[in-house]
């Protein structure tokens, strides 16, 4: 079977779900959580399902006390609310005025991160996963013993963080979802998940290189995916079932943070073997054209 005789076709499958996804980062960009801009976050649980327990009528009678900027339901009778950076006593008094109107409750999680904090951790972000991006090239480069496998894993690993962040900008500008330090490490997790599948696959070309030098690469790409695909599938569904759960059934703490995995799990999965392997055939039909205009010349 030859997958990749016309290999620029999966170019244009991943240019489907990259533009959109792009243009959401440039337009609108990721809706950042407290975690990088600052503010507090208390859950609260309630003995009684609280009546009227809304953002207005929460925002009304907190306003004096904390501005209420965000509300939202975590579990049966419990509540996130975000707001402002707050000290331990305000959030006594709030807590005393919603117990005034809407019964007795327990807080379950308090909170807050000042914009300083949030900024250095916004940096450390960025760096991690720059850092982390070089470690990989670098690995892959010396394993394989050829720049094309390092570059071309390398930017398999930034198609599928770019469809992960492109997919939160659009969940962000139309669902108003928030990215926080789960999400962080739900990206740095995709990076080594598609960079696992991809050296799998790139040893399997190396292996068969070693056996069948003469063959052309595109040959041997054929070989080497179709002998591990059954191994990639296998091993990618069980874990898309397991985050599929999570993101089902799971609390709401946890909900994005298990959809981030999923979608990471998923573009990982593709960008192996239909990412990868058609970068290294790219790189490779480059490299012998400019051989061949080297020797004209």
């Amino acid at each position: 079977m030859k997958l990749f005789k016309h290999y620029w076709l999966y170019f244009l499958i991943s240019a489907v779900f990259l533009i959109p996804g792009i243009y959401a980062l440039i337009t609108w960009g990721l809706k950042p959580g407290i975690d990088f801009t600052g503010g507090a976050l208390i859950e609260v649980k309630f003995e009684a399902e609280p009546q009227g327990f809304t953002v207005e009528n929460v925002g009304q009678k907190l306003n004096q006390v904390m501005p209420i900027e965000r509300l939202q339901t975590s579990g049966e009778k419990q509540y996130l609310i975000k707001t402002k950076p707050i000290d331990n006593a305000t959030k006594d008094k709030a807590v005393t005025l919603m117990e005034k109107d809407w019964g007795s409750l327990k807080v379950l999680r308090f909170e807050t991160i000042g914009p300083t904090l949030s900024k250095e951790l916004l940096i450390k972000t960025l760096t991690a996963v720059l850092i982390v991006a070089l470690i990989i090239t670098g690995y892959v480069w010396k394993q394989f013993g050829e720049l094309k496998y390092g570059v071309s894993a390398i930017l398999a690993m930034f198609h599928d963080s770019l469809i992960l962040l492109g997919s939160f900008a659009l969940l962000g500008h139309f669902y108003n979802i928030e990215v926080d330090v789960l999400f962080v490490t739900a990206l740095l997790t995709t990076l080594s998940f598609s960079v696992h599948d991809t050296i799998v696959v790139f040893d399997r070309i190396r292996e068969l290189k070693k056996k069948y030098g003469r063959l052309p690469l595109k040959t041997l790409a054929d070989a080497a995916v179709l002998e591990t695909f059954s191994r990639s599938i296998n091993n990618s569904v069980t874990i898309i079932i397991m985050l599929a759960a999570l993101f089902l059934l799971g609390g709401e703490t946890i909900r994005y943070f298990a959809l981030a995995l999923l979608i990471g799990a998923i573009t990982g999965t593709y960008s192996s073997p239909f990412v990868a392997v058609p970068l290294l055939l790219l790189w490779e039909d480059i490299s012998e054209k400019i051989k061949r205009f080297r020797t004209k010349s």
